[in-house]
Order: structure tokens, then C-alpha cells, then sequence
């Protein structure tokens, strides 16, 4: 795990004790902090005495309270230790903490302040509406493709405080979503990323600047590193503008980079040479930007096109998962909003798309584009009776099957040689499955149930 000198000897509060509020409590208490945790789960608050225990046998001292930090005074806390998916516009901790004076901070600020005890390393941060999971993804593989130390982490990979420091010359890829921007303070990335900005999350802000506003303070934490932007969408357009009259830096609009203090790239310059894991327009955006950050760190631009071409892909983005009678089934569980399922539907000539779940629009106008490949549509969940509505009166053959074991099978039935199952939903999963990984799982799962697999 990753401790440092700089937390000995303070005081945090941890509410909430999933992945990531485990392994933060973990490295506070091993690096000499005083820790007071809390989770409305009883066996998750019992797995981090275990871990506690496990601890005591080789520090000194370790000292560790449980109770609520929605109760007790907070006066003299150094910090409030927050999951992102705590809704900081309407949770009670958020005003508490204000009025006692503590900041209310995440593990990625964490790691921010223990980076000066750390071996000698870069950070490559990543933020963006859509593709951001990709983009952190292929930089890590490209970086482990020129044999560079890196791990991921953030919103990505396993809690960034569970794991190894890297050794001297490392990289941590740090894939960041706008909720752990809003925690984080002091990241200054090396490397700053944005992959675009739509509409998302609107719940959790005061409107789409506001939200777009979250993307952009991932920059202005930085004191002297570079940037990277694609301006394929008006709001990372303006942002990169605003950041090249700050910066009065050199811009590019050429996949030949050379270096500069900011990049705003677009994916209209034409992406380098990529492998099939990569295909579809998004994926352009995703390549060039990838391209962009790892010359700015050095590598070589011949590793980068091996790495390009051997990307493996991501679980549920994209993802091939069998061939049947010459039917492709693909896995884009990922796709959890319209405009990251547009791509995916550009992708394929003919597909038999199977979508809904729990929505975050009243539309799927970001998808229309490519309704002509669009052979028929399954819809499931939540939105199942809205999607089939828009999508009749887009004259496309679409119908409410209520659930994606019944959508699978009925796409399957109807589905030619040559033509595609597409799992792409825009929408999140809440409504019938944990995660958009348990969605995607169980897609795979029925497909199996159809042959053999791939």
C-alpha cells in the first residue's frame, strides 16, 4: 500500500468503508494517522478491524474508532474521507464538515499529498464525460508496452492507495470522474487529460457548467504541466482556449506532436493506425489523445503504434464476446448515456440493438445519426416503454421486452450472418443489475446460453 510521513501524527474521518474508504483507512492508519471510520454496514466496518489487526502486528501503534462522523464533533479532524459516490449537493456531511472547518476531500487528494515521499515518478490524469476508461486504459498499455512502470488507478483499477508505489521512473494513470475532481485539491498531474464533455450527472450540480466547470479544475491544479484536450465538443473547445490564453502555450492540431505546454487535438485530424479492440469513431478520438499524452512523456512513437495495434480492450466496452452462425455479439455495458452509445452504433453497418435501463435523459437524440444502422431495437428496464416509443416514431423496429435475457434471445432469433447484437443500453444499470460489470456479465451469460463461445 502507498503511506507517507505527511499523514502521521493527524486526524481523518473515513465515512464509508467500500473498496476505496478500506484502503484509505489502511494506508492512514499504517502511515501513523489517527482514523475514526464509518459505514451503515456492519461487515464492512468488522472487515476493517480485520485489516486493523492484521496491521497492529507490525506498527507500534495503531489507533482506530469507529462511529459516525454525522455525530460526533469534527473540530480538529485534518480531513473528511469521502467516497465519490457521496452526493456532496444534498449529504448532511458536507454542511457538518463546513461548519467545524474541515475540508472534505477523496483518496485520489490523498495520494496527492503523499506523492512528495514517493519514488520519483509522473502522474497522467484523465477526466472526460465519455471515453476516459478507454483513454486511461490504452495509456497504461502503451506505457507498458515501452516497458515504463505504471499501475492504474482512481476511478479505474484498484483503489490507488492499496497499492504498490511504483519504483523510480513510474507512471500512475489515474482515470478521474468529475465526483473525484470535486474531492481532490492538490493532483498537479504532469500530464492532464479531457476526452470531451457532455451532459451527465446533472443531479449532482447546478446545471451543465457547473458540471463542465467540475472537468475544468482538473487544470487549474496543475503548476507546470502539459495538456491534453480534444475539441471535438464546443465546452472542451472553450475550455482549451481558456487554458491556451492562461498559458500562452504552443497548440497543435497535428498527430506529429513536438511538444508544447498544451495539445487541443480532434479526432477530424484522423487517428493513427489502430487494432480491431479500438474500432469505431469514438475510438479515433481515444487513440489520438492516447497518442498525445505518451509522446509528451517521452515514448517513442513507434512503441506507441505497437501498442496501438495490441490493444486488448476493456471489459464492457466494446467488447467481442462470441461469433454465432456469423452473428457478432458485442458487450458496451459501458455505454451508460446516449452520446457514449452513439459511437458504438457508428461502428457497425447492421445491428440488432438492445437497450434501456435506468435513464438519464428523456431522449436518445445524441444516437440519431446513426439510426439507419439500426435493424431493430430491444428495450429493457425503466426505460423500456420510453425508448420503444421514440424509437417507433423514428420509424425503427423497436419493442419492450422488459429484460435482457429476452432481449438476447429475441435479437438472436432474427439476427443474419454479418450483423451485430449490440449491448450498448445509455443508460445506467441501477434498476436491474448492481453495476454496469453485472449488466455486461450477465449479457455475456445469456449469450453463452445461445453456443458455444468465441
Amino acid at each position: 500500500m502507498i503511506v507517507s510521513p505527511v499523514f502521521a501524527g493527524k486526524r481523518y474521518a473515513v465515512l464509508g468503508l467500500a473498496r476505496s474508504g478500506l484502503a484509505t483507512a489502511r494506508a492512514l492508519i499504517a502511515s501513523g494517522a489517527s482514523v475514526t471510520a464509518w459505514d451503515l454496514d456492519e461487515a464492512k466496518r468488522e472487515a476493517l478491524v480485520d485489516e486493523v489487526q492484521a496491521l497492529s502486528r507490525s506498527l507500534d501503534s495503531v489507533t482506530l474508532g469507529l462511529a459516525d462522523p454525522l455525530v460526533i464533533d469534527l473540530a480538529g479532524y485534518d480531513g473528511i474521507v469521502v467516497s465519490p459516490g457521496v452526493p456532496l449537493n444534498t449529504h448532511p456531511i458536507a454542511a457538518r464538515a463546513k461548519a467545524a472547518g474541515v475540508p472534505v476531500i477523496g483518496d485520489i487528494e490523498l495520494f496527492a499529498q503523499a506523492r512528495a515521499s514517493l519514488p520519483e515518478h509522473k502522474v497522467v490524469a484523465i477526466t472526460g464525460t465519455n471515453g476516459k476508461s478507454t483513454t486511461t486504459a490504452l495509456i497504461h498499455h502503451i506505457l507498458q508496452t515501452a516497458g515504463v512502470p505504471t499501475t492504474l488507478g482512481g476511478n479505474i483499477g484498484l483503489p490507488i492507495l492499496g497499492q504498490e508505489p511504483l519504483p523510480a521512473g513510474g507512471v500512475y494513470v489515474l482515470e478521474l470522474s468529475s465526483f473525484q475532481i470535486d474531492l481532490t485539491f492538490t493532483l498537479d498531474a504532469d500530464v492532464a487529460v479531457l476526452t470531451n464533455i457532455t451532459p451527465d450527472h446533472l443531479d449532482r450540480y447546478d446545471g451543465f457548467e457547473a458540471y463542465a466547470a467540475s472537468k475544468e479544475r482538473l487544470f487549474a491544479m496543475q503548476h507546470s504541466g502539459a495538456a491534453v484536450i480534444a475539441i471535438d465538443d464546443d465546452p472542451s473547445l472553450k475550455i482549451a482556449a481558456r487554458l491556451s490564453a492562461d498559458r500562452e502555450p504552443k497548440r497543435k492540431f497535428d498527430p506529429t506532436y513536438e511538444g508544447g505546454e498544451v495539445l487541443a487535438v480532434s479526432q477530424a485530424i484522423g487517428a493513427p493506425k489502430v487494432g480491431p479492440s479500438l474500432a469505431g469513431p469514438h475510438n479515433a478520438q481515444n487513440a489520438v489523445v492516447a497518442l498525445a499524452a505518451t509522446e509528451l512523456l517521452g515514448i517513442s512513437r513507434d512503441k506507441i503504434d505497437e501498442a496501438l495495434l495490441t490493444y486488448p480492450g476493456l471489459p464492457h466496452r466494446m467488447q467481442r464476446v462470441a461469433e454465432i452462425d456469423g452473428v457478432l455479439y458485442v458487450n458496451d455495458s459501458k455505454a451508460t448515456n446516449a452520446t457514449s452509445t452513439a459511437p458504438a452504433l457508428g461502428a457497425y453497418p447492421r445491428i440488432h440493438w438492445i437497450l434501456g435501463g435506468k435513464r438519464k435523459t428523456d431522449d436518445l437524440d445524441a444516437c440519431k445519426p446513426f439510426y439507419g444502422h439500426v435493424v431493430s431495437a430491444w428495450t429493457i428496464g425503466e426505460a423500456a416503454e420510453l425508448f420503444e416509443r421514440i424509437l417507433l416514431e423514428s420509424g425503427i423496429h423497436a419493442r419492450n421486452v422488459g429484460t435482457l435475457n429476452a432481449a438476447v434471445k429475441q435479437a438472436a432469433q432474427i439476427a443474419r450472418p454479418g450483423e451485430v447484437v449490440l449491448l450498448s443500453p445509455a443508460c445506467a444499470s441501477y434498476d436491474q443489475f448492481r453495476d454496469y460489470e453485472a449488466r455486461g456479465d450477465a449479457f455475456r451469460a445469456a449469450v453463452s446460453m445461445l453456443g458455444s463461445e468465441a
